[in-house]
């Protein structure tokens, strides 16, 4: 087994995109930009909400309509019930479970760090993450290995010790840059293009599957 298991959150532990799609339809009727489907808002997740927005906006993406958007969608997000957001199925006890083999568990995510903590909170409070750490505005989000980097020291622990366990490509690039192994989930946001990458180890289709990979000799 490894020493360090890094996790993604949004589409690997954690299923948040309607609450995320409703709340930023909410901003973008705001400033009457045209609203998107949650199919369509996932098709350009994979970086910081600076990133997403952007994206969402096209041909309107100027930085004072990013940043009106972001501002309009950060208080109606953070004030919401998030009601349809829920770990995915078996999350909890395959945390527990890696938990209970003494070994150390991070998340490393383009969510604000504050965001994870009000989840990681709500849904996995038995879990003792030696880190979360999500997007901050002094440092590049994913696939950018800062994060990760920032992890790896605080565990005391080599890059080959660790493995990162994600749901898209920018999961994957951000364990390439990293010089890390990964393990891609199905369940999430990811696509075709994740799915058949020659990088990750595994790409797995549900939770049975994640708990043997990450328990197999050949790590």
């Amino acid at each position: 087994m490894k020493k360090l298991y890094i996790f993604d959150f949004d589409g690997t532990l954690v299923d948040t995109v309607d609450d995320v799609v409703i709340c930023l339809n909410k901003a973008l009727k705001a400033h009457d930009f045209p609203t998107l489907t949650s199919s369509e808002y996932v098709e350009r997740l994979g970086g910081n909400i600076n990133e997403i927005v952007s994206l969402v906006l096209k041909d309107k993406n100027t930085p004072e309509n990013i940043e009106a958007v972001k501002e309009t969608y950060i208080p109606i997000y953070d004030e919401s019930p998030k009601q349809n957001s829920v770990p995915f199925e078996g999350i909890g006890n395959l945390l527990e479970e890696l938990q209970d083999k003494n070994v150390l568990l991070a998340i490393n995510s383009n969510r604000t760090t504050d965001s994870i903590k009000y989840f990681t909170d709500k849904f996995l409070k038995d879990i003792d993450f030696l880190l979360i750490e999500g997007h901050n505005e002094n440092y590049p989000s994913k696939p950018s290995p800062i994060g990760v980097n920032r992890i790896l020291d605080m565990a005391n622990v080599k890059t080959e010790e660790a493995i990162y366990i994600g749901d898209s490509k920018t999961d994957i690039a951000t364990a390439k840059n990293a010089g890390m192994d990964c393990i891609i989930v199905t369940w999430g946001y990811g696509d075709e293009k994740a799915y058949n990458d020659d990088y990750p180890v595994a790409v797995v289709d549900d939770i049975s599957q994640l708990s043997d990979a990450l328990n197999i000799n050949y790590f």
